[in-house]
């Protein structure tokens, strides 16, 4: 099952504030907080009362509470590795570490008798995760999160990322990624223009930027990395199905109510029989095959179009087509609608076999 999750910054804001975010969160049926104790500079004490006071909300609605940390937190706490007590009375779900020991570390803490997770950093294409193994750590306990980057083009590049994954995904290893909120104001950081993993994410709609992580095969979990998002950037992504590719798309005025019918109630996949030129779905010439698709709106054809072939293509009209290339129209192709802009590049992550559906703009 894959999940999605926000981040919560509790030395910037207040207990109330963090638990309506997480409660709005939970109303669409996110599972994880991430939050960050980089640092803890200030009222100790005070800093740790906010905390445990807000995870103990988040548990309380079910949710999973993942603790960012770095080594030297750990000495100022007085934590040790081999005694994770400290996180467990805290009640966190796990503990992701922004940097790590030397493997054998890493491992000891998996078998924690708290059943805490470890979640180590994806982002650096070593053998840390390799090297972890060596160590036979509990592989249940064991997870993965990429970094997030709050300076403009110091993201991720996507070759990169797609190294890293593969590394965690070879050792069947859960992964997260994280996706920048356009409403959120602030990170953990003072620096803020925009906070995510991957850089062409940075402008993307949030949906936009989870759809093409789930869709590269690599992630299992996606987390909104600034605060707040807005509720209806919360509800775009809670309405993300991970294992159908959903298309943004515009329909055309000249499309007719069976043909809008074909592309938004029928079931699509992506035939077998690859083309250079078209993903072709043909379901739907088969069930209308006895009915009327006369000629509407036939230009010339782009990269990222909607059509369905109407009856001066004989056998093949009713059949629903997405177009990869940009190609001439003889007139035998309605041309019915139009993915959006920026979802175009999506198409080269459908797969032959793979699902998809569409979801009007």
């Amino acid at each position: 099952m894959r999940k999605l999750g926000i981040s919560i910054y509790p030395e910037h804001t207040t207990v109330e504030q963090d638990k309506a975010y997480i409660a709005l969160a939970h109303k669409y049926g996110f599972k994880k907080v991430f939050t960050c104790l980089l640092s803890i500079n200030g009222d100790q004490e005070e800093i740790m009362r906010k905390f445990k006071e807000t995870i103990a909300f988040a548990n309380e609605l079910g949710m999973e509470v993942m603790v960012d940390i770095a080594p030297r937190v750990f000495g100022a706490l007085g934590i040790s590795y081999n005694d994770l007590s400290f996180f467990a009375e805290l009640g966190a779900y796990g503990i992701r570490l922004d940097m790590g020991f030397t493997g054998n570390e890493e491992s000891i803490m998996t078998h924690n008798p708290y059943g805490l997770k470890i979640e180590i950093n994806m982002s650096n294409a070593t053998r840390y995760l390799d090297n972890i193994m060596t160590y036979q750590p509990n592989v249940e306990n064991l997870i993965g999160s990429h970094n997030y980057y709050p300076h403009r083009y110091a993201g991720l590049s996507y070759a990169h990322f797609v190294t890293c994954s593969e590394l965690f995904k070879r050792h069947n290893v859960r992964t997260s990624a994280f996706v920048n909120s356009h409403a959120a104001t602030f990170g953990p950081w003072p620096v803020t223009e925009g906070l995510c993993t991957l850089e062409m994410h940075r402008d993307l709609p949030i949906a936009t930027q989870a759809k093409h992580l789930f869709a590269t095969g690599l992630i299992d979990d996606v987390v909104i990395a600034n605060a707040y998002a807005s509720e209806a950037e919360i509800k775009a992504l809670s309405e993300i199905n991970p294992q159908m590719l959903t298309f943004k798309a515009a329909l055309f005025d000249t499309i007719t109510e069976l043909e809008r019918t074909i592309v938004l109630d029928e079931f699509h996949f992506y035939r077998g029989d690859v083309s250079d030129y078209l993903i072709r779905s043909t379901q739907s010439r088969v069930k209308y095959k006895q009915e009327e698709f006369k000629p509407t709106y036939t230009p010339a054809i782009r990269r990222g179009d909607i059509l369905i072939e109407n009856e001066l293509y004989g056998q093949y009209k009713g059949e629903l087509q997405i177009a990869l290339k940009d190609m001439e129209n003889s007139g035998k192709t309605n041309v019915v609608g139009r993915i959006a802009e920026e979802e175009i590049f999506l198409l080269d992550y459908l797969q032959p076999w793979g699902k998809f559906q569409f979801s009007v703009r």
